[in-house]
């Protein structure tokens, strides 16, 4: 009885590594295809939730905002606004227009519009510029990497063009506000940045992530896809659906 239970578990242990084998091989074919889709839902669902709450769905457009408040600051001075006269807003102008109880907690992303101003998307200007690049380059990466190898970004460049210049807009601005609240006597005048840099840095950042991430990525899901193959023509756990033809690209 020994013999024959360790047998069922070795049989449920080789059934296992089958499966995911053929989950890596799967998966080393669509990896792009994978993160694709997660970067066009992740990035899709906060321009969605101003929609909803424009119909009249308030409460899914609520969750959303709930499931990103982790995620980012949302604040309205620095989110857009879908449905109505602007699509971003100075905090005087979101007082002036929807009520000055907006100045009593300039730092709360809880303001989620009105029909005065429109309704605010779940991510901040710079995260959706961040998260549409990453979108729109792996889909440029997708038709690229089909003509030719697509070589990774080079360190110094991913910190100098991707890093660098977020860094010096989000943090001359965070320095900016820190003396002003900190060191009042210096008189320093906060300094916020606009729209425009925010979506040129953020997207900046998204473009180079993918640039230097993305073909190691393919490389790496290119050996994984031949150990298996070379596993499977030995015959080590049988046949694998796919294996010995090409990469399929995700």
């Amino acid at each position: 009885m020994q013999r024959e239970a360790g047998r069922r578990g070795e049989g449920v242990s080789q059934r296992i590594a089958v499966v995911g084998d053929r989950f890596v091989l799967w998966l080393s074919g669509h990896w792009l295809a994978v993160l694709n889709t997660i970067a066009l839902v992740y990035v899709g669902l906060p321009v969605v939730a101003p929609v909803l709450m424009y119909v009249g769905l308030d409460w899914p457009a609520s969750v959303i905002h709930t499931l990103y408040r982790p995620l980012c600051h949302q604040l309205p001075q620095r989110s857009f606004f879908l449905f109505g006269p602007q699509v971003t807003y100075r905090l005087e102008q979101l007082a002036e227009m929807a009520g000055s109880a907006i100045l009593e907690e300039p730092w709360s992303g809880a303001f989620l519009g009105s029909d005065a101003v429109g309704y605010k998307t779940a991510l901040c200007q710079r995260d959706l510029a961040i998260y549409s690049s990453i979108f729109l380059a792996g889909l440029v990466f997708g038709v690229l990497r089909q003509r030719r190898t697509v070589r990774p970004l080079p360190w110094w460049a991913y910190v100098g063009v991707g890093v660098l210049p977020m860094l010096l807009d989000g943090g001359s601005q965070w320095v900016s506000y820190a003396l002003a609240t900190l060191v009042p006597s210096l008189g320093i005048t906060p300094h916020e940045t606009t729209p425009v840099m925010r979506i040129i840095t953020g997207a900046l950042f998204g473009l180079c992530t993918v640039w230097l991430a993305y073909p190691y990525v393919e490389d790496t899901m290119a050996e994984l896809r031949e150990g298996l193959e070379v596993k499977a023509a030995k015959g080590e756990q049988g046949e694998l659906p796919g294996a010995g033809r090409g990469p399929r690209r995700g």
